[in-house]
């Protein structure tokens, strides 16, 4: 990893735009909506730091003398800058963006290559609904209860897990929050128990022919069975942090961890064994089988 990514919460924040032109223009679009307070200064007024003052970010566009001169008032003041365009003046870059409220996707390239970043970018916003910003927001508002009624880790994410396919995210999406709410509390004061169930998951490759909810399947999964043959890029599309298991897991293994509210993924680079289904079936787990992207 040749630069560190991270997010700075804007409430409460300044951030300057110093120059003129479509390029200051788009750097100021990227605030929409944002609850930085968002200030432009133009001509001899950014050469000044005190332009700068409180400031936590800076991006400046302009001419070469313009940002030589833009960038060092900002540094005085203690901002981190940004120039257009210059990126061994920047002390970051600007990523692409995926913009949906409290849910934001970043594709940066160290400023490299801002074309690709857009291209990843546009990859990536095909998948998160416009409403996804929703759904945090409400697992933010009622993060403290979930805590407080499962302390259990294992529980609580699995809880949380089902939460995000459940009715409640549903409204939260549709933009329907009391809803949503209502929901939520109700599932928190049933006790959080999660439902568990096992998706069979094509393991072969290539990665790109994964249906979407063969991809959401394995970025939701707690637990993977991996074939010593797994392609490797279908299994760089898993959770890092879920556990994995040899293929040799048993059907009773499978039963016993969808009982527990597990979320199981088993990838799948040959003929799926009935007796898998069987076992499942005979115990009541929920089983969703995604071994082809339609044609």
């Amino acid at each position: 990893m040749d630069v560190f990514p991270a997010y700075f919460p804007l409430a409460g924040r300044k951030v300057v735009i110093a120059g003129a032109g479509e390029a200051a223009d788009a750097k100021a679009r990227l605030f929409d909506g944002s609850p930085a307070l968002l200030v432009r200064v133009e001509g001899p007024t950014a050469f000044l730091p005190g332009s700068y003052s409180g400031a936590s970010l800076a991006f400046i566009a302009g001419d070469e003398l313009f940002v030589q001169a833009a960038a060092g008032a900002a540094r005085a003041a203690r901002a981190l800058v940004n120039v257009v365009d210059h990126p061994a003046l920047s002390d970051f870059h600007t990523p692409a963006l995926v913009d949906r409220g409290e849910v934001v996707a970043a594709v940066g390239t160290a400023g490299s290559a801002p074309l690709l970043a857009s291209l990843i970018r546009n990859a990536i916003e095909t998948r998160v609904p416009e409403g996804a910003g929703k759904v945090a927001a409400l697992l933010r508002r009622n993060q403290a209860a979930v805590r407080a009624a499962i302390p259990d880790l294992t529980q609580r994410r699995a809880f949380l897990r089902d939460m995000l396919a459940s009715p409640a995210a549903e409204a939260a999406m549709a933009g329907d929050m009391a809803t949503a709410d209502r929901l939520f509390g109700e599932a928190i004061a049933n006790g959080g128990k999660a439902v568990g169930r096992v998706r069979f998951v094509a393991g072969r490759g290539p990665a790109d022919l994964l249906t979407l909810r063969a991809s959401r399947a394995l970025a939701e999964a707690d637990v993977l069975v991996i074939p010593a043959d797994v392609d490797p890029g279908v299994l760089a599309m898993a959770r890092r942090d879920a556990d994995r298991l040899a293929d040799e897991a048993s059907p009773e293994s499978l039963v016993a961890l969808a009982q527990a509210g597990r979320q199981v993924v088993r990838l799948i680079t040959g003929p799926l064994d009935p007796r898998d289904l069987k076992a499942l079936a005979a115990a009541g787990v929920a089983v969703e089988v995604l071994l082809a992207a339609p044609s």
